[in-house]
């Protein structure tokens, strides 16, 4: 088959010179459906004439992400596009440990009791737990949802010791969600598992039996699930029921019309809320990608200090709930996409997932 196209000229810039992004998108990633579907019970595969991601790209998608995670390979992945289920490894029913998954599940919880106005980012964390008054009088719910709180939490412990640095001076990724969840859980009135299944869990359908959070310790005559997701203490989760997840946040916190959890929400947590200057407690730790790229306990798709993206090929607005051994579920709003891989099996570049929305992005060929 022939095809024409006009000649170059010096104002002219080829197509494939360009960034992924400044590259017209396939139709079946630019065109919005007016009507996504939500499945009542099961995912819903697509019919021949849905609009979504063609076979043949997804299986080169596939090939991508296989080459460059764990021995688990795809078998707990999922790909959902408009709603309609496009791929599921053998074990996306398996309920796993979704380790720091979990903290942006409990930034959900946040984000619920700020729609009910019983709290606000900006809230002093003193506020609902006096012993804070003393060392961490300026630290607010915010500072601990980003880890710039500067709070010294050892790990399985409600007991902060002192500071490790001035409020809002540095970034320390570190187990004082758990600290944070103690906060909310005594903001809710109720464990925030409760909170969690009665708000979101139940009304999109999770399995009640694929899905389990667990408690660092009891407070108050309540169980505190744990914010930070240790294996003690953390939420373990299909990927069957973390897609439903992901695909609600698609959509911006609506499921088949009714709203969960606020649109203000998740523009105000899902985009990034640290700096890229801002420094790390530990400068040898693993995390120096995060400032610049990470919101209210979720991953961003943001810049860092040399002005790169995480994921280059994929939306501005792309975020993750990542966790540790290649847990992750990633929401592409603008392409009504949602990728979720659980394992047990390798720690991975998160960066090396661009692959994949550059197999998605790209044209096929006629």
């Amino acid at each position: 088959m022939m095809s024409s196209r006009l000649p170059d000229s010096p104002d002219t810039v080829a197509a494939s010179a360009l960034p992924p992004l400044m590259r017209p998108l396939p139709s079946y990633l630019a065109a919005r459906q007016s009507n996504p579907v939500f499945p009542a019970g099961r995912w819903i595969t697509p019919t021949p004439d849905a609009p979504v991601i063609p076979p043949e790209i997804v299986r080169k998608a596939l090939e991508v992400l296989q080459s460059v995670v764990g021995a688990e390979g795809n078998s707990g992945t999922m790909i959902v596009h408009r709603g309609y289920l496009l791929w599921a490894g053998e074990n996306v029913s398996h309920k796993g440990h979704v380790w720091s998954c979990t903290k942006s599940i409990n930034s959900i919880c946040l984000g619920l009791l700020w729609d009910d106005g019983r709290c606000s980012p900006d809230d002093l964390a003193a506020r609902y737990l006096p012993s804070l008054a003393r060392d961490y009088p300026e630290v607010t719910l915010r500072h601990m949802a980003t880890f710039t709180s500067g709070i010294h939490l050892e790990a399985l412990s409600l007991d902060p010791g002192p500071p490790n640095f001035a409020v809002g001076a540095a970034m320390h990724y570190s187990q004082e969600l758990d600290l944070l969840a103690y906060i909310l859980t005594r903001i809710a009135g109720e464990p925030l598992s409760e909170l969690f299944r009665r708000r979101i869990a139940d009304p999109i359908g999770m399995s009640p039996a694929g899905w389990e959070w667990k408690s660092v310790n009891t407070r108050d005559g309540l169980p505190i699930n744990g914010g930070a997701g240790m294996p003690e203490n953390g939420m373990y989760m299909t990927a069957e029921n973390l897609a439903r997840l992901g695909w609600l946040f698609a959509n911006n916190g609506k499921w088949d019309g009714r709203e969960l959890i606020s649109k203000r929400y998740i523009e105000h947590a899902c985009v990034a809320r640290v700096s890229p200057h801002t420094p790390m407690h530990d400068p040898a730790d693993w995390y120096h990608q995060l400032p610049g790229r990470y919101g209210l306990s979720w991953w961003t798709n943001g810049v860092d200090s040399t002005g790169r993206r995480l994921w280059p090929s994929a939306p501005d607005n792309t975020f993750a709930a990542q966790g540790n051994n290649n847990n992750i579920c990633i929401i592409v709003p603008e392409w009504q996409l949602v990728i979720v891989r659980t394992a047990q099996d390798k720690v991975i570049d998160v960066a090396l997932f661009d692959g994949v929305f550059k197999a998605l992005s790209e044209t096929p060929r006629s």
